[in-house]
Order: C-alpha cells, then sequence, then structure tokens
C-alpha cells in the first residue's frame, strides 16, 4: 500500500471520526449505543472504537458520556430539576449508571455538585460558571 493511499484513507477516516462527535454532540440525549455510531459510517464497532480512541483520547461511549454530564452539570447548576430528571433528560436509562459516571468525572454525586454549585454559580456569571465546571476525564 502506497504512503499516498494510507494518508487519503486516514484522512477519510478522520472525516468518518468527525461525523461521529458532531452526531454524539448533536443526539447526546437520544438512545446511541456504539454499533448504531459505527452503522451511520459503515464501520465495524471495534474498528470505530479503535480509530476514535486514537484521534480524541478516549472511547465513543466514554465520550458520550462526558457529553451528558456536561449537559447535567449545566441542568444541576440551574436548580429546577431533580437529579432524576436531569438524568432522563440527558439520556441516560440507569440513575445509578448517571450517578456513577457523575462522580467519576465531577468528584462528587450530582446531588451534592447541585448543592454546591447553588451556592457558588450565584456569585459568578454563567458563561465563567460553565467554562470552569466543565468536565476533565483523567
Amino acid at each position: 500500500m502506497s504512503s499516498r493511499s494510507t494518508e487519503a484513507r486516514h484522512l477519510r477516516d478522520l472525516t468518518l471520526l468527525r461525523r461521529v462527535r458532531d452526531r454524539i454532540d448533536r443526539e447526546y440525549a437520544q438512545p446511541l449505543d456504539v454499533q448504531a455510531l459505527a452503522r451511520g459510517v459503515n464501520m465495524s464497532a471495534g474498528h470505530l472504537s479503535r480509530r476514535f480512541r486514537a484521534a480524541y483520547g478516549e472511547s465513543p461511549y466514554s465520550y458520550l458520556m462526558t457529553r451528558r454530564i456536561e449537559r447535567a452539570m449545566a441542568l444541576l447548576r440551574r436548580g429546577d430539576l431533580s437529579v432524576t430528571d436531569v438524568c432522563f433528560t440527558v439520556g441516560c436509562s440507569s440513575l445509578g449508571t448517571f450517578t456513577t459516571r457523575f462522580t467519576e468525572l465531577v468528584g462528587m454525586p450530582p446531588g451534592a455538585y447541585r448543592r454546591r454549585s447553588a451556592q457558588a454559580a450565584a456569585e459568578m456569571p454563567a458563561c465563567v460558571a460553565k467554562r470552569v465546571t466543565r468536565p476533565v476525564r483523567n
């Protein structure tokens, strides 16, 4: 295989991976799984997972959960929904899994985050709160 065709294939894969990432960003609240994402770009689930991790440093599922938790943090800061409502609004189907992932990414359970952020958010503009409270996967 020539280096030109290898490079062309790599660029094609990157384009497809961006489509997957953009779809996750748009449809994070929908039921998405790696199989469905892979079908959307005509890749196998394993190939998509390997290529996505190589390009973005995390699996498609981890990226999806990070987006969901990021949105959940914004909803919890708003304060008008219960933790359970937030869980289902962002597309999680299990409160236990949501709480576990939230705690892993944020460092505290969603209820504690909601109480803490209500106090802190009152003291800073929303644009600053969104920036400083964005989840970062270790």
